[in-house]
């Protein structure tokens, strides 16, 4: 399967990892569209919505709370939109779930190794 998802669970493509466990992986998406821009995957792979089972899902939803928290404290942001896409709208072929930081005023560009390096305080 060439996707790139799967490749950075198994680190044959570099990441910069916020949280790993035994059933998901949250890093930083390599082009965000906002500061802050964090993806959360399963490590298997599923599809789309309809393609994940209910456990990991909930899993996900869990994580996405403590994440969430995370970005709030360190970075300040007024507000958080939490996205999935599927069919035409999902550039990547693998479950994930978006989590963009929301800011009343634009914030500086910042770098993802920058956005990391707060982020891992």
């Amino acid at each position: 399967m060439d996707c790139i998802f799967c490749k950075i669970v198994e680190g044959n493509i570099p990441s910069y990892k916020l949280y790993e466990d035994d059933k998901v992986l949250v890093f930083l998406d390599a082009f965000p569209s906002v500061y802050g821009h964090t993806l959360i995957i399963p490590k298997e792979h599923y599809k789309d919505l309809d393609d994940i089972n209910s456990e990991t899902l909930n899993h996900i939803m869990k994580i996405s709370k403590k994440i969430k928290k995370q970005i709030e404290e360190k970075i300040n942001c007024d507000g958080m939109s939490i996205q999935q896409n599927n069919g035409d709208l999902q550039e990547v072929k693998h479950y994930h779930l978006h989590l963009k930081p929301f800011f009343k005023v634009e914030q500086p560009k910042k770098s993802v190794e920058e956005v990391y390096e707060i982020l891992k305080k």
